[in-house]
């Protein structure tokens, strides 16, 4: 018989090995960051039990569940709310998502110690307004004057994030320069042939690439930790500085892409994707309302990476008891 071990060490083969330590530490937290980091055992399992009843075919993230909802601001400088993680993404029946999302309430509302009616309520209100959105056929754009309650508090909220902001939490000063902080838990320092090999593919990337930021140089680079499910994989956070305008600079995030945990049990024709990163944002173009800024796919050593602005009021939401 095959171990929860066993299944834990098989998925995570080839990631970087230090890093998941720090994911299964994480996981061990509480049930409900151990469901975040199991999405592989979710749908192994999912496929071992009665088959779902027949649903229309839909774009799924893959990965619902609460903390995968938060703000970002568009390119028109408008800050909205929406999912915002696609690595698991691809064409299924929207039954997967469902399931997804109504075993993640009824995770972290016992997790919060919440009672089990409070969840079933929920789960009700999200199955009756999800197949309300998904008969339209469209989702409608959530913003600080459309959205409603704790949302709209913290869309609100969020419109008071400021670059300079993210740069003072981020960043040190150093020789009237700055660089990515490595006093911030979250940063973990790159070898330097790393480093340089990084630096010298993103400055490509920018001149030959026609979603790069143009005449921006990167001037740091560290590992950045986020999320549950994607630490070990390899990922890249790089702070770069405008050549034209005085004192600008952008944050761009670099994370490596692998399959969905759920292509191996949807029996659907996917799309011919050119590489794993091209599905992730091929689906997130079509899901999100409008999509997070530079978003570009690349091939760096081998491996296939999604690229996106990490932006100054980007953020998710917390399902943590007050």
């Amino acid at each position: 018989m095959i171990t929860l071990y066993d299944r834990l060490k098989k998925f995570n083969e080839g990631s970087l090995p230090d890093k998941v330590q720090l994911k299964y530490e994480a996981m061990s937290e509480n049930a409900f960051r151990f469901f975040r980091g199991t999405c592989h055992i979710f749908y192994d399992d999912l496929a071992a039990a009665e088959a779902l009843p027949l649903s229309p075919l839909a774009w799924i993230c893959g990965d619902l569940h609460p903390e995968n909802f938060g703000s970002a601001k568009s390119y028109n400088k408008l800050v909205y709310f929406d999912l915002n993680d696609f690595d698991e993404a691809l064409l299924a029946p929207a039954s997967y998502e469902i399931v997804r999302m109504i075993t993640s309430i009824f995770i972290a509302f016992d997790n919060l110690g919440f009672n089990e009616e409070k969840a079933l309520k929920l789960a009700q209100f999200f199955l009756k307004t999800y197949s309300a959105t998904l008969a339209k056929g469209k989702a409608i754009s959530i913003g600080p004057r459309t959205a409603k309650g704790i949302v709209c508090d913290f869309l609100t909220a969020a419109t008071k994030s400021t670059y300079k902001d993210l740069l003072k939490k981020r960043t040190v000063s150093k020789k009237k320069s700055i660089m990515l902080s490595l006093e911030d838990e979250r940063h973990f320092k790159l070898p330097k042939p790393l480093r340089k090999a990084l630096k010298a593919h993103i400055h490509h990337w920018i001149k030959t690439s026609s979603d790069g930021p143009y005449n921006y140089e990167v001037i740091s680079s560290v590992y950045p930790l986020a999320g549950t499910g994607s630490i070990g994989l390899k990922r890249y956070l790089f702070l770069l500085k405008s050549n034209n305008t005085k004192d600008h600079y952008l944050f761009l995030d670099m994370k490596q892409a692998r399959a969905s945990s759920a292509q191996p049990y949807v029996a659907v024709q996917q799309l011919q994707w050119a590489s794993v990163a091209q599905r992730i944002i091929g689906v997130q173009q079509r899901m999100q309302n409008i999509p997070a800024a530079l978003l570009s796919s690349t091939e760096f050593q081998g491996d296939a990476f999604i690229i996106q602005e990490l932006q100054a009021v980007k953020d998710s939401v917390k399902f943590k008891a007050a």
